[in-house]
């Protein structure tokens, strides 16, 4: 498995470096955002890890035109901001999950293995419509559709839709959402689960007399026609 590392502070870098070479991936450094940007684009990597703060070119804006050209390649972002919008920033870029620094090498890896595990089902899988009342996406083409009107989803939110749309009409605990959307912990101290359905349910059932998405006070939020 081939990962990038960008990343401008060499000491980390090349801890990360080391860390993912004893288990077997392959590493390839950068040490600012242009030379990222450069090495994401013209060659296949299984996965990136990016700060945020970087020389040349910020990580937010790397990971957006990363984006653009690999759609399906998951980005993990490497930070010291830790706060919600720092978090709904990093996601809305593009990032599939998000640590902040300082953090152990073992937790990191954790999170590369769910990210290649998952990506690795998704290319796999060939049911690619899902669709719930009059609410459609299609897997391979990223488009949302409710009742015949395109939908523009972030990253993120179409994750966060996909996982309600494959449990229709069970509560979804935060915990849940977290662990299987995320690939990570609940955090108690930050929001961003709720800002996340506060975004969708905006996109989703405003403007439509029935209204899809609801919260069970106290236990998490689900899908159902009502």
């Amino acid at each position: 498995m081939t990962i990038l590392i960008i990343e401008d502070d060499q000491r980390v870098a090349e801890l990360i470096q080391r860390g993912l070479e004893e288990q077997g991936f392959a590493p390839t450094l950068a040490y600012d955002g242009l030379s990222g940007k450069k090495l994401a684009l013209q060659n296949h990597y299984d996965l990136i890890i990016t700060d945020i703060i970087l020389p040349k070119l910020d990580g937010i804006d790397l990971c957006r035109q990363i984006r653009e050209s690999k759609p399906d390649t998951p980005v993990i972002m490497l930070t010291a901001l830790g706060t919600t919008d720092d978090k709904v920033e990093g996601f809305d870029a593009g990032a599939d999950d998000y640590l902040v620094k300082p953090f152990e090498m073992r937790e990191l890896l954790v999170r590369i293995r769910a990210l290649l595990k998952r990506n690795n089902k998704t290319a796999n899988s060939t049911g690619f419509i899902l669709r719930f009342a009059d609410l459609e996406m299609n897997l391979h083409t990223k488009i949302v559709k409710r009742d015949g009107i395109e939908i523009s989803l972030t990253p993120k939110e179409f994750n966060l839709l996909e996982y309600m749309l494959q449990n229709p009409e069970r509560v979804l605990s935060r915990v849940e959402i977290a662990e299987k959307v995320w690939d990570t912990h609940f955090d108690t101290g930050t929001n961003f689960i709720d800002v996340y359905i506060n975004y969708l349910r905006k996109k989703i059932d405003r403007g439509f007399d029935k209204k899809l998405i609801h919260t069970k006070s106290g236990m998490g939020f689900i899908l159902k026609a009502e």
